[in-house]
């Protein structure tokens, strides 16, 4: 048994709890969530006041945390879940974009009418169809660590899909607008594509690695299907497919906005892909030295 004071991130003490070694962090939270009318949802709990969240999972008896036992909590704020986010997020754009694609030609009337070309066509469909895969596998492939996210994200999050659907949409339906080269357009489409099967790929893989109700985390190897052997190269396949994905879209629709859209998501993406190579090495021992985190043999 330990006897643990939890403090918060001011530092002020909310009490003493005394909590067998074999507890998780996540029945701790329960217990503090009883002194302290912080939900358990709301709750980052960490063993210095700037230190990083610890998981859920981990045993109180794997802390050291030595004596007198502190334990640190924030309260995160409202919390909204991932589920909810991910849809928001995501269906978002397909409005948005549909309703500039068809209010374009009535805000630009005095311009000649733009007749629909196959490319056209294409164009206006991948974007929907990448959101739509993207909704749908909220719904029945990914599976979550953590149930919610705090709510101020949300409305972050959403100005940076939505604010960028309407960027990308205005320009690519305008009136004004002129196709790229067939050839560089359907180097663009056939791009979209593979990569696009690709993160899906890599997603179903991912789910098999988790079973549902848990946080299990394994090392991911390819599967046989050659569009997992990405995993050979990068830690973060789906990433690397979603900004080939990106990519392949600014080719087809040889549109600037998109490019800069293509841009931002790498920079995130890069960031998380590192933080989550760096986390396979640091918790598997024998994860594959060759791998990098996103872009093969470089980053």
């Amino acid at each position: 048994m330990v006897n643990l004071e939890v403090f918060t991130v001011s530092n002020r003490s909310l009490g003493k709890l005394d909590v067998p070694e074999a507890s998780t962090i996540k029945e701790l939270k329960s217990k503090i969530a009883k002194i302290s009318k912080i939900s358990t949802e709301r709750q980052s709990v960490r063993q210095e006041i700037k230190g990083k969240d610890l998981n859920d999972s981990l045993k109180i008896e794997s802390l050291k945390l030595g004596s007198p036992a502190k334990i640190f909590v924030k309260d995160l704020g409202p919390q909204v879940g991932w589920s909810t986010v991910f849809l928001a997020e995501y269906a978002g754009p397909i409005v948005v974009y549909v309703l500039v694609a068809a209010s374009n030609g009535i805000f630009h009337s005095s311009l000649p009418e733009r007749q629909p070309t196959f490319m056209s066509r294409m164009i206006y469909s991948a974007w929907v169809i990448h959101y739509l895969k993207r909704i749908l596998e909220t719904i029945f492939v990914h599976r979550f660590s953590h149930s919610t996210m705090p709510i101020r994200n949300l409305f972050k999050n959403c100005t940076y899909y939505w604010g960028f659907a309407f960027y990308v949409a205005y320009h690519v339906n305008h009136p004004l607008w002129t196709e790229p080269p067939a050839i560089i357009s359907y180097i663009g489409l056939a791009m979209w594509i593979i990569c696009e099967l690709g993160n899906l790929s890599v997603h179903l893989l991912l789910r098999e690695l988790r079973p549902a109700g848990s946080t299990v985390r394994k090392i991911p190897h390819p599967n046989g299907n050659p569009l997992t052997n990405l995993f050979d190269l990068v830690s973060c396949p789906n990433y690397t497919y979603e900004v080939g994905a990106w990519l392949g879209y600014t080719l087809m629709s040889g549109c600037l906005p998109a490019f800069l859209f293509t841009l931002a998501g790498f920079y995130q993406m890069a960031v998380w892909a590192l933080g989550k190579h760096k986390n396979y090495k640091r918790e598997f021992q024998d994860y594959p030295k060759t791998r990098k985190a996103i872009i093969p043999f470089v980053l």
